[in-house]
């Protein structure tokens, strides 16, 4: 590790309450960054949409140890709760590299399935570092079609510079992949799962 390498034994990740409000701005200057270092899309969030799900206990943040913001992601549902989507996913330049994108994302999917038992868990992005810890968690490619339907979901990416390739496949496909996690499926094995397991073995 380089010397002033960020280390995850420094970093605390959190559902985020009242206290982290103030977080809101940076939080989406650095998903607003990092859509344009990309050069693909991420739909685009307001200050106060993060608040709004930070009010409702609806997301979880990363922070180090001296407070500095390392990382967020948020949930929404749709369908009547059918649906869950954990978004929003974002990791502060300073802490990239050293497994926090997999931690924030194992702890908005177990607040998911706490908050949502039988609902299922989706996502689309262009990231192959998600898919692959989306894999991690249990969730497997699927065609647009399988996803949320719901007409405001899609509105949100009427921000994302692909949003034309959307429109012209009417909702079918884009640049990013989908991916769910549905309860019902059995043989999903999911890693956090496992870890609880062991957990418990091992205070046994």
């Amino acid at each position: 590790m380089e010397k002033n390498m960020p280390s995850m034994d420094t970093i605390n990740i959190i559902v985020a309450d009242i206290s982290h409000l103030d977080y809101a701005e940076e939080i989406c200057r650095v998903m607003e960054i990092a859509a344009h270092d990309r050069g693909t899309g991420i739909a685009k969030r307001s200050p106060e949409y993060v608040r709004s799900k930070i009010r409702e206990g609806k997301a979880v943040i990363a922070l180090d140890d001296q407070k500095r913001f390392a990382g967020f992601c948020y949930i929404e549902h749709w369908e009547g709760k059918k649906y869950v989507a954990n978004s929003g996913l974002i990791v502060s330049p300073d802490f990239r590299g050293i497994g926090l994108a997999f931690a924030i994302k194992k702890a908005i999917f177990k607040l998911s399935r706490k908050k949502y038992p039988n609902s299922k868990i989706f996502g689309i992005t262009t990231s192959p570092a998600v898919l692959k810890i989306n894999s991690r968690l249990g969730y497997r490619p699927v065609g647009f079609l399988e996803l949320t339907q719901e007409e405001a979901f899609w509105k949100g990416c009427e921000s994302c510079r692909n949003y034309d390739i959307l429109q012209r496949t009417k909702l079918h496909f884009c640049l990013c992949t989908g991916m769910l996690y549905d309860p019902n499926e059995k043989f999903q094995v999911l890693e956090v799962e496992h870890e609880e397991e062991e957990k418990s073995r091992a205070s046994l």
